[in-house]
């Protein structure tokens, strides 16, 4: 790589240090629409600072209704190399050390939500950008990176960019890990829904999980009963070794199950605490379809009691979460996040899950298609060359059940910025990146946009 690139990004780390701090203070979480912030007043604060930004290092910038923004270095042609991320994050939730978005540094580390998902990477990006720009290296197709404000959602700010805008062919989405994902498995996302039952343990309360794709960390529920149900809720956790706690109040019995948190996608490791709730009420004697689910989901991640299992050569194993428990007005209502092999059938899938659940009905179903970009694509190659570049290490293509904006374009791949020996804390309590990591995934993407954009 040019010599004065490296020069810039070295010299880029106490700014790029501050201003992720900047971006990481606005919880830039979705909520109410409103006049001009389509996801929320909070993410309209991200966006107009992140546009702010980009206008202020000379880029080529436009801005869509709250929706999403871009920023292009223009090349020879109008021909663009795509870098996507997003802006949003999802809910702090519980188990941080220190404020989730007050951006706390200690030494070569930034805590806070959206550091590495997706703020941080993103910034890299820019930087890159700003250094290919200052260092005037000549393009021979333009750079445009392409800020998104709902990817923890439903991705409306993509179908509206590309309704408004049109997308390029070929980029890259810094929103996973290093070296390179170019197999990204197929989604199918399922509300569910049934009366409780009248019988057995009755639950007063219980309401767990914001996100189906957050493995939920704790679990609390009020049952009917006194000192007996918080015995055997003790002799439970005594059997199982799992984390239950019990508590009497006038009210009856607080339960409390603490389970792992996590990224739905990546459940190994993690334990689920709507899953461990599940099987506590079950053997303490709920019925109906509270006890169906700890029978045919509980803390199983592998959707095999559903009839889901399934795995390929190329995208690995399904993977099955519950992120939402919710009991409210005599009835509930979860949620089923399955990342799935690319080869199978989601309908079938589909079918076999509805099987498994009778006396519930499902609601907002959703599929999204996998995506696969092959190996010896120059695309893969450049990127991969690129990655081996700045780290000495060998790159090979990797698969994911996570999903990023990389599917959105035809030839689109995920690329870092998480590197393989990082601890994974996206979506979880305590996310942080280490700025000198950033700064090598910056020469990283450097590297790649010259390789791709340069003469």
């Amino acid at each position: 790589m040019d010599k004065k690139l490296y020069e810039l990004i070295d010299s880029y780390s106490d700014a790029f240090a501050a201003q992720l701090a900047r971006w990481i203070q606005i919880p830039s979480v979705k909520d109410e629409p409103a006049d001009g912030a389509p996801f929320g007043s909070e993410v309209r604060r991200m966006y107009d600072m992140a546009l702010a930004d980009c206008e202020a290092e000379g880029f080529v910038t436009r801005g869509f209704e709250g929706y999403a923004l871009d920023a292009t270095l223009p090349g020879e042609s109008d021909e663009a190399i795509a870098v996507l991320g997003h802006l949003d994050v999802v809910p702090a939730g519980d188990g941080w050390a220190v404020p989730p978005f007050g951006a706390v540094r200690d030494g070569d580390k930034l805590i806070g939500r959206g550091t590495s998902d997706d703020k941080g990477p993103m910034l890299c990006a820019l930087y890159a950008m700003k250094a290919i720009k200052e260092a005037g290296i000549p393009l021979k197709k333009s750079i445009r990176l392409i800020l998104g404000c709902d990817e923890e959602s439903g991705w409306e700010d993509m179908a509206y960019y590309a309704e408004h805008v049109g997308l390029p062919e070929v980029g890259f989405s810094p929103d996973a890990s290093f070296p390179l994902i170019n197999t990204e498995k197929a989604m199918l996302h399922m509300y569910i829904h049934a009366p409780l039952s009248a019988d057995g343990l009755q639950v007063k309360q219980l309401w767990t999980g914001e996100r189906m794709n957050v493995i939920p960390g704790e679990s609390k529920a009020l049952l009917c009963g006194g000192a007996d149900i918080a015995a055997q809720v003790a002799a439970y956790a005594a059997q199982t070794g799992l984390p239950y706690t019990a508590e009497v109040t006038d009210d009856g019995v607080w339960v409390t199950a603490e389970g792992i948190p996590g990224h739905s996608a990546y459940p190994e490791g993690r334990r689920n605490a709507i899953g461990m709730m599940l099987l506590l009420l079950k053997e303490l004697g709920v019925q109906g379809p509270l006890a169906t689910l700890a029978d045919v989901v509980g803390m199983e991640h592998s959707g095999a009691s559903l009839g889901c299992a399934y795995s390929d050569d190329v995208s690995g194993a399904l993977t099955c979460n519950m992120g939402i428990l919710h009991l409210e007005n005599g009835a509930l209502t979860a949620s089923l996040d399955m990342r799935v092999p690319i080869t199978a059938d989601l309908d079938k899938l589909e079918q076999n899950a509805k099987a498994a659940l009778p006396g519930f009905t499902f609601s907002e179903l959703e599929k999204k298609a996998p995506h696969h970009v092959p190996a010896d694509s120059e695309l893969v190659t450049a990127l991969l060359a690129a990655y081996t570049d700045e780290t000495g290490m060998p790159a090979e293509p990797q698969f994911t059940g996570g999903g990023t904006y990389a599917k959105v374009l035809k030839q689109g791949v995920a690329y870092g910025a998480s590197f393989p020996d990082d601890e994974d804390l996206a979506h979880q309590a305590n996310e942080y990146v280490l700025i000198s990591k950033m700064m090598t995934a910056t020469k990283i993407y450097a590297n790649a946009l010259v390789r791709l954009a340069g003469k």
